[in-house]
């Protein structure tokens, strides 16, 4: 009786998941941030992004750190205190975000020359913007 107990127990928290996974395939995981940018250095962020993010992006690309990157630029404004650029790093799935710190760290020195020149760049960021929010989502694809 205790082993169909246990049966039973098991059978609940499993089938829930079997019957929402036959509604989709997973797909990639999103690292999306938010930046609300300081007023008057929109044009000095987007040419730090320029110089710094997007040769480091770009390398992420060609090493299969990363399998794409996108930066949105949000049009219109629900209050003052809303985000105005969009960040956002697509990895292959979660198992490509093990080890995430020392392949960036091998990547910075590369592209952006070490830590102190990149530690450099992201407090003339800093200055300047306010992240807003960073978030992983899990793409998915409905059948």
């Amino acid at each position: 009786m205790k082993k169909f107990s246990g049966l039973m127990i098991f059978l609940l928290f499993l089938v829930p998941a079997l019957f929402a996974q036959e509604h989709y395939t997973e797909g990639p995981v999103w690292r999306v941030s938010l930046i609300r940018v300081k007023p008057a250095h929109m044009d000095d962020y987007l040419t730090t992004l320029q110089q710094n993010l997007k040769p480091f992006y770009e390398e992420g690309k060609r090493s299969g750190m990363i399998v794409d990157y996108k930066i949105f630029l949000k049009e219109t404004k629900e209050n003052p205190q809303d985000w105005d650029i969009c960040l956002a790093l697509e990895y292959k799935n979660f198992a490509a975000m093990d080890g995430l710190s020392a392949k960036a760290e091998a990547l910075r020195d590369k592209v952006l020359g070490g830590k102190q020149a990149a530690q450099q760049a992201a407090e003339k960021r800093e200055e300047i913007r306010e992240v807003i929010s960073s978030t992983l989502l899990h793409e998915i694809f409905l059948k």
